[in-house]
């Protein structure tokens, strides 16, 4: 059975860091490519940072210079760094795993459906 369980989320104030944790079990995690999405209330997922299973890693526009993801396949973990944030991160956070991805140049692999497993989500609320 395959999980993937996020940590790391809470209240932080603007400007603060979090560094977010995904622990995946039950798959063959260096075969995977690993992204983290958010979704706000009312809104769709959207896509955050994406850690290539052959290296590489893709961040959005929102957020590049301030995430930094990475991965550590022993571990079978894949973590967000974010630092500098705002209130417009504030959402839940959600990994993401996808055999179909091998790089997250492209729309299509930006999306959430070529993601085969997902975790429970984390929240992050950016408040002063």
């Amino acid at each position: 059975q395959v999980q993937l369980v996020e940590s790391g989320g809470g209240l932080v104030q603007p400007g603060g860091s979090l560094r977010l944790s995904c622990a995946a079990s039950g798959l063959t995690f260096s075969a995977y490519s690993m992204a983290w999405f958010r979704r706000a209330p009312g809104k769709e997922h959207k896509f955050v940072s994406g850690s290539n299973k052959r290296g590489g890693s893709t961040y959005s526009d929102s957020v590049v210079g301030r995430f930094t993801i990475s991965r550590d396949d022993a571990k079978n973990t894949v973590y967000l760094q974010m630092n500098n944030l705002r209130p417009e991160d504030t959402a839940t956070y959600y990994c993401a795993a996808s055999s179909r991805c091998v790089v997250y140049g492209n729309n299509y692999c930006k999306s959430p459906g070529p993601h085969d497993y997902w975790g429970q989500g984390t929240q992050v609320t950016v408040s002063s």
